[in-house]
């Protein structure tokens, strides 16, 4: 609003610089004078279309076939509805711009001064308001030109029209049209610019009250100078009028002359300084009405949702900005129009992105919704709420979003523009929605019961339902750091594995030689032990055509398991995933081991480092690359307490004895939305971490 203030104030002083250089106040004191309005109302839009349809004919660039009775001019009108429906008005008015007609062919025919036969029209005029004063001046000259113009174009081929045109001299006009050329190119150009500024005045008057006022910026603007703007265009119709009352009769000792063209160029230039400055005032006029809708709709969608509805109809019409004569906007799962009555008393869940949500976030999605929906007999709906900047939409945006909604089999909208800027208001400053994709979810009376279950649905999937904030922290309550919990269903050998009390180990980086050394130090010790090992590659985030290479390798040497790009992807979101929701419930790091440990991991990911973590029951162990690898290869060392006490307690109690001389952790997380923890301690020596700000880009 502050910027707009700043735009109304710039507008303000050209404004005035512009109308009061050649417009003294004396004048203008005039003008307000001749304006009694006695409150009458007059719908001039349809006459003004009339008069359109009759001036965009009369000045075309003078041609022979032009004025041989070319019927392509003729032709163009028609006979629109709105035609019809002013028949009824300008009948009323018929003895009133018959009047203006008269007033306008004497003064021009007398050679009367173009001051006063304004002040004239504005005083036969003056109870009208100035958009009625403006069209009805037009009309009068549409009338009696219109006349005149017709009968040019048909003299050639009409008998009636031939002799009239004789009597009115018309034929000369014929003769010298090349010579009169400028003065027709000006006349048009006129005509042109009164018809611009008129329309830009009936405009301001359609403008609705209830969002704007016409006692305050911008719209006061608008106000002070109309006044002068209708006088310009009433006085450019009187100009044209001489100048074409001139044309009719004129002599070969005329036609040379060029003042007349000067005289409507210069009036031309004038008329269409004000139309620009006034189409300023107006699009300030409409920026500060759609700020105020917006504010409404804001306001509107805020209140509804803190309003118990007796079912998530109303709220779902209003975030789809649907109407309840026309709420079929919805595509959905066959990718047909749907009413939104097919997703009432339903649970909703919002899935908010812009177009930048990855395929494989559609994947994961999809398997929820597709697959374990129907077998965990959860009943819920996802709609896709895709927000964009409207002002940036384009081809390749359009087949982009095409696609992506292709791709979900889910409801989605129709197309993005039916999400109003208060919704994508609403999104940002409500639900936090920045860049990253997050779920809304809404219960079926339309409540909100979680600002973002996308965590939930990385780590719990469909378990979590009906995804509440209570069941989040419900199901963390009942969770421990275990491998379960860390691998869920990306490995489908899992289960077997921990049944058959398998030291289980999980390991990433992508130096090729550590990983080489650490899993073939790993498996010989295991060996050596004569305990069951498996040991599951999981990659880095960020990474993935590195790693794509390094499991290749790792697959051919037959080093470990390695995951798939999809799974890769899945672990380290999932791990995402619990961070931001352990932060969500305001844990903290010291009493909250899976956080801790989640970010431990985490920071391991943000090293250039490899990594590994060893479970064993509810055993665990983690280290960084070389401190994990040294560890192995001192196997000796600790060898004796391994077979007492197991592996992974063992290399534990190894690990602690070791003090690192020097350490450097990072933890590099992507932007959310939501709160990040400003404390954040470190999983090696326990400070707490200093906080720095990270941009990355083409991170592959």
């Amino acid at each position: 609003m502050a910027t707009q203030s700043s735009h109304s104030q710039q507008l303000m002083r050209s404004e005035r610089r512009m109308f009061s250089a050649s417009d003294d106040s004396a004048m203008m004191k005039q003008i307000q004078s001749t304006h009694l309005p006695d409150g009458r109302f007059l719908d001039v839009k349809p006459i003004l279309q009339v008069i359109d349809n009759v001036l965009r004919h009369l000045t075309p660039t003078i041609d022979h076939h032009a004025l041989n009775g070319g019927q392509g001019h003729m032709d163009a009108i028609d006979g629109s509805s709105a035609t019809m429906d002013s028949n009824g008005m300008l009948e009323a008015l018929a003895f009133l711009v018959h009047k203006i007609s008269c007033e306008i062919s004497c003064k021009c025919s007398g050679g009367g001064d173009a001051h006063a036969t304004t002040m004239v029209l504005l005083n036969t005029l003056s109870s009208y308001s100035w958009d009625a004063k403006v069209v009805l001046t037009l009309a009068a000259f549409a009338v009696n030109f219109g006349e005149c113009w017709l009968v040019l174009q048909l003299c050639t081929t009409n008998s009636l029209a031939k002799s009239v045109a004789l009597l009115k001299q018309l034929p000369d006009i014929l003769e010298y049209s090349h010579t009169l050329k400028p003065q027709f190119d000006a006349l048009h150009k006129l005509i042109k610019a009164m018809m611009e500024v008129t329309k830009c005045i009936v405009e301001f008057t359609e403008l609705p009250s209830q969002y704007i006022s016409s006692d305050v910026p911008p719209m006061s603007i608008a106000v002070a100078h109309i006044p002068t703007a209708a006088y310009w265009t009433i006085r450019s119709v009187v100009a044209c009028a001489a100048q074409i009352t001139s044309l009719v009769g004129t002599r070969y000792e005329f036609v040379t002359s060029t003042s007349e063209a000067w005289e409507l160029s210069s009036l031309a230039h004038k008329v269409c300084n004000i139309h620009e400055h006034l189409q300023k005032i107006l699009q300030l006029c409409h920026q500060h009405i759609d700020e105020k809708k917006q504010t409404e709709s804001y306001e509107g969608l805020k209140h509804s949702f803190g309003t118990p509805q007796l079912d998530n109809s109303k709220i779902l019409l209003k975030i789809f900005s649907l109407s309840k004569e026309d709420p079929h906007s919805l595509l959905g799962p066959e990718k047909t129009k749907v009413h939104v009555e097919v997703l009432r008393r339903k649970h909703v869940l919002l899935l908010i992105s812009d177009l930048d949500i990855t395929h494989e976030e559609i994947q994961v999605l999809e398997s929820l919704y597709k697959y374990d929906r129907v077998t965990s007999e959860v009943n819920y709906e996802i709609v896709w709420l895709p927000i964009v900047d409207r002002s940036a939409w384009n081809d390749s945006y359009q087949q982009k979003f095409l696609s992506l909604q292709s791709m979900m089999p889910w409801y989605t909208v129709n197309h993005p523009s039916i999400i109003e800027p208060a919704v994508v208001k609403y999104t940002s400053e409500v639900w936090n929605f920045v860049k990253k994709p997050i779920v809304v979810t809404l219960d079926p009376l339309g409540k909100m019961t979680c600002p973002n279950a996308l965590n939930m649905l990385w780590i719990w999937g469909n378990t979590a339902f009906p995804f509440t904030t209570d069941r989040e922290a419900s199901l963390w309550k009942a969770e421990a750091w275990t491998v379960e919990l860390l691998v869920d269903g990306l490995e489908p050998n899992l289960s077997n594995w921990v049944r058959q009390e398998k030291v289980i180990c999980l390991y990433g980086g992508e130096e090729m030689e550590w990983i080489e050394s650490f899993t073939s130090a790993t498996k010989n010790v295991a060996q050596f032990l004569g305990i069951g090992l498996e040991m599951v590659y999981v990659g880095k985030s960020n990474a993935k055509e590195r790693v794509k290479k390094i499991t290749g390798l790792i697959n051919e040497r037959q080093l470990s398991h390695a995951w798939q790009d999809a799974n890769v992807w899945f672990f380290w979101k999932r791990l995402e995933s619990m961070l931001f929701s352990k932060t969500q419930h305001g844990k903290t790091n010291e009493i909250d081991v899976i956080k801790q440990e989640v970010m431990t991991l985490l920071g391991y990911d943000g090293s250039e480092q490899g990594w590994a973590v060893f479970f064993s029951g509810t055993d665990m162990v983690r280290a960084k690359g070389d401190k994990v690898l040294n560890a192995i290869q001192s196997f000796e060392q600790w060898e004796d307490m391994a077979r007492v006490s197991g592996f992974v307690s063992a290399i534990r109690g190894h690990l602690e004895g070791i003090a690192d001389e020097h350490h450097c952790t990072r933890l590099i997380l992507p932007g959310i939305s939501g709160g990040i923890a400003e404390t954040v301690v470190c999983a090696e020596c326990g400070r707490t971490m200093e906080m720095y700000f990270m941009y990355r880009c083409c991170v592959e």
